[in-house]
C-alpha cells in the first residue's frame, strides 16, 4: 500500500484544479486538431494523390486506430503506476512531430505511416489525463470535469477545420499538416515544467491507495461489471455513428452541395466548437444534478439524446438545401457530444484509483476500434459500393444514412448497461 500524504492537498487546491483542467483540455484540443484535420484536407488528398473513398476511410480511421487502440493500454498500464505527466509530454512531441511529416507524404503508403505515426503519439494522451482528472475532482464533479475536458475534441475539430480549410484552400494540403503539426512540440514542454502529478485517490481522500494490481486482475474486474460490458459497447456503436458520419461530412457537403473546402470548413468549425463543445459539457452537467438521486441518470441522458438525433441526422442526409440542413444538424451534433464525460465518470467510478487509466483504455479501445477505426472504413466502403450505381453523391449520401442507423443499437446497449449499473458502483472493494 502507499501512503497519501495529507500536506499534499493544499498544493492541489481549486486554483490549481482548474488551471490543470484547462491545460489537458488544451492538450486535447491540440489532439483533435492533429487527428482530425486529415478529415477537411480529405478532398485534395483524395485529387493529389489519386485515391479511393475507402483508402481515405483507411487514413482517417482504421490505420490511426488500430495502433492508438492497441498502444493504449500498455501505455495505460504505466501511467497506472508511474508518472501520468511526463507520458504526457511525451506522447505530445510524438505525435506533433508526425502531424507535420503528413505533409512531406508522396504517396498513400508514406501517408499512411505517419497516420499511423499521429496514432502511436496520441495514445499517451487521455487515458493518463482521465486519471489525473479523477484524482483532482471528487465523484459529484467528476462528469463535469471530464465533459469539459472532452469540450477539447469539439474545440479541436473547430481549429482543425477552419485551420485545415482555410490554409488548403491558400496554400495547399501539405503546408496545413506542417502548420498545425510543429506547435505541439512547445506544448510538450509547457506541461513537462507545469503539470503536477496529484497522489492517487486525492478527490476521495484516501488515505491508501493499492498498488497496482496484476493486468488479469484488472480485466477480470472489468469483465464482471455487466454495466461495463454494455457501456463499452454502447460508447463503441455511439462513436462508430460519430466517426463514421462526421468524418465524411466534408466530403458530404463537397459532392451533394458543391461546396469549397473553405466554405465548409466555415460552416463546420463553429458548429464543432459551438455545439459539440456545449452538448459535452450539457451532458456533464445535468449528469451531475441528476445523478444525485439516481446513478443511471448518466446513462439515460446520452440514451435519450440519441434517441432525439437520429430523426434529425437523417433529414440533414436527404434534405435539397444546404444551409437548411446544416442549421438543422446543429441539433443532433449537440445532442451526440453529451454521452463521453458520463461514460468515463461511470467507469471510473466501478475501478479503484489504480486502475483508471488502464479502465480509460479498455473504454477507449472498444470506442475508437469500433468507432474510429471502423465508422470511417465502412462508410467509405458502402460510399465506394453505391456509387457504382448512383454517383459519387448520392453513393455517400445512402452510405451515411445507412450508418446513422447503428444508433438504435447503441441506444438498447445503454439501456441494458444502466439495469446493473448500481450494482457494479458498490462492488469495487474500496467504495
Amino acid at each position: 500500500m502507499t501512503d497519501i500524504h495529507a500536506a499534499a492537498a493544499p498544493a492541489f487546491g481549486r486554483t490549481y484544479r482548474s488551471y490543470a483542467l484547462g491545460l489537458l483540455t488544451a492538450v486535447y484540443v491540440l489532439n483533435f486538431i492533429d487527428r482530425q484535420i486529415v478529415v477537411i484536407l480529405q478532398e485534395s488528398i483524395r485529387l493529389d494523390l489519386g485515391l479511393m473513398d475507402w483508402q481515405l476511410g483507411l487514413l482517417s480511421g482504421f490505420a490511426f486506430a488500430i495502433f492508438y487502440c492497441t498502444l493504449g493500454i500498455p501505455i495505460a498500464r504505466i501511467a497506472d503506476r508511474g508518472n501520468r505527466t511526463n507520458i504526457i509530454a511525451i506522447s505530445i512531441a510524438v505525435w506533433s512531430a508526425m502531424t507535420a511529416l503528413c505533409g512531406a507524404a508522396q504517396a498513400f503508403w508514406q501517408l499512411l505511416l505517419a497516420r499511423i505515426g499521429v496514432g502511436v503519439g496520441e495514445a499517451g494522451c487521455s487515458p493518463p489525463a482521465h486519471s489525473i482528472i479523477s484524482d483532482l475532482y471528487p465523484p459529484n464533479q467528476r462528469s463535469t470535469a471530464l465533459s469539459i475536458y472532452n469540450m477539447g475534441i469539439y474545440v479541436g475539430v473547430f481549429f482543425g477545420y477552419l485551420a485545415g480549410g482555410w490554409l488548403d484552400e491558400v496554400l495547399g494540403w501539405r503546408i496545413a499538416f506542417l502548420a498545425v503539426g510543429l506547435p505541439g512540440v512547445l506544448v510538450a514542454l509547457v506541461v513537462k515544467a507545469t503539470l503536477r502529478e496529484p497522489p492517487r485517490g486525492l478527490s476521495e481522500q484516501l488515505t491508501t491507495v493499492a498498488d497496482a494490481v496484476p493486468i488479469q486482475e484488472v480485466f477480470m474486474e472489468l469483465w464482471n461489471r455487466r454495466s461495463f460490458r454494455h457501456l463499452s459497447l454502447a460508447a463503441g456503436l455511439h462513436a462508430f455513428v460519430g466517426y463514421g458520419a462526421g468524418n465524411w461530412m466534408p466530403p458530404f457537403l463537397a459532392r451533394a452541395h458543391e461546396m469549397g473546402s473553405a466554405e465548409i470548413s466555415t460552416w463546420l468549425g463553429p458548429i464543432a466548437a459551438v455545439c459539440g463543445a456545449g452538448g459535452a459539457f450539457l451532458g456533464g452537467w445535468l449528469t451531475d444534478r441528476y445523478g444525485v438521486r439516481d446513478a443511471r441518470w448518466y446513462i439515460w441522458i446520452p440514451a435519450g439524446a440519441i434517441v432525439v438525433s437520429v430523426p434529425l441526422q437523417l433529414f440533414v442526409y436527404m434534405h435539397h438545401d444546404p444551409t437548411v440542413a446544416l442549421l438543422v444538424y446543429t441539433v443532433p451534433v449537440v445532442l451526440g457530444a453529451m454521452y463521453l464525460g458520463p461514460m468515463l465518470a461511470m467507469v471510473h467510478g466501478m475501478v479503484q484509483p489504480r486502475m483508471r487509466a488502464f479502465a480509460s483504455s479498455i473504454l477507449f479501445f472498444v470506442l475508437n476500434l469500433v468507432g474510429l477505426g471502423l465508422g470511417p472504413l465502412i462508410t467509405g466502403i458502402i460510399s465506394d459500393a453505391l456509387a457504382v450505381s448512383m454517383g459519387l453523391a448520392d453513393g455517400l449520401r445512402w452510405a451515411l444514412v445507412i450508418v446513422t442507423l447503428a444508433n438504435v443499437w447503441c441506444v438498447i446497449h445503454y439501456l441494458l448497461g444502466a439495469r446493473t449499473l448500481k450494482t457494479d458502483l458498490l462492488s469495487r472493494p474500496d467504495a
